[in-house]
């Protein structure tokens, strides 16, 4: 069974300092606390687009699950809804964009 991550890409908000506070305080303790199931969360900051003067997003989370079914549960639970709607609660930029995938790693 391959495992499974839910990502969630950020636009650029409005005033990044207000939406940099309340991802740190608010938004990430919610999604360590009530995303059930998890085994990691990356929590990316996007610094750069290469040919780009500005990056289109600005935040990248992945948050990894052992399967497809264990991610499907989060998100359909009360934790899971909750936190997926303060992601685009805080999202000032514009609705964040949800993806699901499975997962294949490859270790060099």
């Amino acid at each position: 069974m391959k495992a499974a991550k839910l990502i969630v890409i950020y636009p650029t908000p409005t005033d990044i300092t207000v939406f940099e506070r309340r991802y740190e305080h608010e938004h990430v303790p919610m999604a360590v606390a009530k995303l059930s199931g998890k085994i990691r969360f990356d929590a990316n900051l996007v610094t750069s687009a290469p040919g780009k003067d500005q990056p289109p997003y600005h935040r990248i989370a992945e948050v990894y699950f052992p399967s497809m079914k264990d991610l499907e549960d989060c998100l359909s639970s009360q934790g899971g809804q909750e936190t997926a709607a303060h992601a685009v609660e805080i999202s000032s930029g514009g609705d964040p964009l949800f993806l699901i995938a499975e997962v294949e790693t490859f270790v060099f």
